[in-house]
């Protein structure tokens, strides 16, 4: 299959490494030296450059803000029959772009990052397939992802937004507190190291991810309950309540899957 990525960011470079083994690729990103950098497929100087390619399938992995612009640039220069696909990590106005489009369109949403997983091993990590893909797409995308090991969840575009506000902006709103309460000073201490770990990997991410991750509709219900147990933890903590500290303490082990009371 004759498949053109846009974006040679993280995610694109990845799909470049594993698509490249069974497909002919074609390359696209506003900066052409980096698609040249991957050394795989023809890299296109411009949009335009799209249109003698002719691709059966055409990949968007531009960054958030960018996705529905790039397809707009690249449209005009694909055939009718291509296949547009998005692997945006909150779907947000795509939807509202593939009903106007005029394509048939796919979407998904792998739920990882090459920052922390190992992407030579995935078999711990899940991918999410958008109900409302073309079949095609879905069955493509299906294969792809089980080829890698990845374990398989489906969702409608607005489930998906949805679950992204839980899965993703309650973990990056606490590694941005924690940020937020840092220091350059060394501390020593397993716990803060670990944290210290994930804030900077996440922090390594683009303001634009994190920023989209963060401004998903659904994401303000979600911070409104961590600033709500904070307020009951602050609470806790100021009556100095051992009783009180103790039930909260047994209702987070619950909530992560833990034995009730002391371990």
């Amino acid at each position: 299959m004759k498949i053109a990525i846009i974006g040679a960011g993280r995610m694109g470079s990845w799909l470049v490494h594993e698509l490249s083994r069974d497909h002919e690729l074609g390359l696209y990103d506003l900066d052409p030296a980096k698609a040249r950098a991957l050394d795989s497929g023809t890299v296109f100087d411009g949009p335009a450059g799209v249109a003698s390619f002719q691709p059966d399938m055409l990949i968007n992995a531009a960054s958030l803000p960018r996705t529905v612009e790039a397809f707009q640039e690249v449209l005009p220069h694909i055939p009718p029959d291509c296949l547009l696909v998005d692997i945006a990590s909150v779907k947000g106005k795509i939807p509202d772009f593939y009903k106007d489009c005029g394509f048939r369109f796919a979407s998904a949403h792998p739920m990882f990052g090459p920052t922390f997983a190992n992407v030579e091993d995935l078999r711990n990590e899940s991918a999410i397939i958008i109900k409302e893909s073309d079949d095609t797409g879905a069955r493509f995308l299906r294969d792809f992802f089980i080829g890698l090991g990845l374990k398989i969840f489906e969702a409608s575009f607005e489930e998906h937004d949805r679950m992204i506000a839980y899965s993703l902006s309650v973990p990056f709103t606490s590694t941005l507190v924690f940020a937020a309460s840092a220091s350059n000073l060394a501390v020593p201490g397993t716990t803060f190291k670990k944290h210290l770990e994930i804030a900077r990997g996440l922090l390594s991410e683009s303001d634009d991810l994190l920023a989209e991750i963060l401004f998903n509709a659904h994401t303000l219900p979600q911070l409104d309950m961590i600033t709500g147990r904070l307020e009951l933890l602050k609470h806790i903590v100021r009556q100095r309540d051992s009783q009180e500290a103790s039930l909260f303490f047994g209702r987070l082990r619950s909530n992560i899957g833990l034995a009730a009371g002391r371990p």
